[in-house]
């Protein structure tokens, strides 16, 4: 069976972008040749899954769409149009769409986000491992790691890193 990682950044105080979406603050723990791991994780995977707003951010950054050789899908509640880039728009729920996909062959899925798609699929026990990249900054506001309403859930610290430049990562498995 497949796993679903989270990985992502968050704030200290546990968000994920502000309330626009933006996400300049990453840039403050950006250092030469240090990918925080990313390369590695990145080759781990063969699909991302992110929520249509976040999707929406993606494709505000400019430049080429950066998952073209993964299976990308994009939640959203509604029907999406005609797509240039190479993602599979899904309006099925979430979690039974995602539970079907780990019971397929292939690597490891990489849940991108939003908040509210982690939390879907943290209430619905899908998610194995979580990588998450505490930035050293306070927003005070903005978009949380986990948006409505998560559920109480149980995890086990496997791996944590400290880097010079204040990034903190932890790593924790689903108990």
């Amino acid at each position: 069976m497949r796993n679903v990682l989270l990985y992502i950044a968050a704030s200290i105080d546990g968000y994920i972008a502000r309330t626009d979406g933006g996400i300049d603050w990453l840039s403050s723990v950006e250092k030469e040749n240090e990918d925080y791991g990313y390369g590695e994780f990145l080759d781990s995977v063969d699909t991302t899954l992110m929520g249509r707003k976040t999707y929406d951010d993606v494709r505000g950054f400019g430049g080429p769409f950066p998952y073209p050789g993964l299976n990308n899908y994009v939640f959203s509640r509604q029907e999406q149009g005609p797509d240039s880039n190479p993602v599979q728009h899904v309006t099925e729920n979430p979690a039974a769409f995602v539970k079907g996909l780990k019971s397929q062959p292939g690597g490891n899925i990489w849940l991108i986000g939003g908040g509210q798609l982690n939390t879907l699929l943290l209430n619905a026990g899908l998610i194995d491992e979580m990588i998450l990249s505490i930035i050293p900054i306070v927003l005070g506001e903005g978009i949380p790691l986990f948006g409505g309403h998560p559920k109480e859930t149980k995890w086990r610290l496997t791996k944590h890193e400290v880097f010079d430049t204040g990034l903190v990562q932890v790593r924790y498995v689903a108990e």
